[in-house]
């Protein structure tokens, strides 16, 4: 568990391997997917990522530089566990919504 929190534990970082689960994306469209990550942090936690292995990132040779985002073999392989996590969170906020006063 303390290896897991502490490659995947950034504040978005789930939330990025997320998105990328459908396939590459560029640096403005996952801005634009967690619109609430400013630019530092995004442009840190895929940095940090990318060193664990988790994703890959592609400079595309022209003009404007084009660089791309995609997850690693190694990536891909949280897809079950970020998946559970998402339905627990969909869950948890079902139940919370239902014991708070109207």
């Amino acid at each position: 568990m303390e290896v897991a929190v502490s490659v995947l534990g950034g504040a978005w970082k789930l939330t990025v391997v997320k998105h990328l689960f459908d396939g590459p994306r560029r640096f403005g469209e996952l801005g634009r997917l967690v619109p609430l990550a400013n630019r530092k942090t995004l442009t840190r936690q895929l940095r940090e990522l990318e060193e664990d292995g988790i994703v890959a990132r592609v400079v595309h040779d022209q003009v404007p530089p084009k660089v791309e985002y995609s997850l690693t073999e190694l990536g891909q392989s949280l897809c079950p566990v970020v998946t559970a996590m998402d339905a627990w969170g969909e869950h948890f906020e079902a139940q919370a919504a239902s014991l708070r006063p109207a």
